[in-house]
């Protein structure tokens, strides 16, 4: 049987259509519904020839709607892709160890509420830091402060601005974050 995931995003929905992509010939990981919060994200008008069920909902249908459809999902991992919304308690604890986030910055550096994307970034090169990366973790009740799944960093150079890092950081969640959603997931 397919082990099943459920994608969480906020944004334009970059990653979740490399996930979708990575796993769409898969006999071992399909996956099973994207949620989008963003009614704008370019992923909501079929713009993936993916055939994946896309669904927008509004945050106030987070806590009941939504978590009663994904309990009869029955996910084996739900994943957040660039989803900026703070994920209720009764998730953590119905899914326990069962939901993940990559966030982009090596935690526990630059997390918390409302450092995501280019906010990051900026300070980073604010703060002349020589290496960055992504964490891939569990989602605790705290942004960013789950238990560290995996790391990858890498050097800042002298010429890199926001959106160079940006790219680089884009690279390494694309490269990574369906390997180790896969590591997660076949044992």
């Amino acid at each position: 049987m397919k082990k099943k995931i459920v994608i969480f995003i906020s944004g334009i929905g970059t990653n979740a259509l490399n996930i979708m992509s990575k796993f769409r010939n898969s006999d071992k990981i399909s996956v099973a519904k994207v949620y989008s919060n963003n009614e704008n994200s370019p992923i909501l008008k079929g713009q993936n020839n993916l055939k994946t069920n896309i669904s927008y909902f509004s945050n106030d249908q987070l806590s009941l709607k939504v978590f009663d459809e994904i309990k009869t999902i029955n996910p084996d991992l739900i994943v957040l892709a660039g989803f900026l919304k703070k994920i209720p308690a009764i998730y953590i604890d119905y899914f326990k160890d069962k939901i993940i986030n990559i966030h982009p910055s090596l935690l526990p550096s630059y997390g918390g509420k409302g450092m995501y994307g280019s906010k990051i970034h900026n300070k980073v090169i604010e703060n002349n830091e020589k290496e960055t990366g992504i964490t891939i973790h569990y989602v605790s009740d705290q942004y960013d402060t789950g238990e560290i799944i995996f790391q990858k960093n890498i050097s800042i150079e002298e010429n890199d601005t926001v959106t160079t890092l940006e790219e680089k950081i884009h690279k390494l969640e694309y490269e990574y974050y369906p390997k180790v959603i896969q590591s997660l997931l076949i044992k």
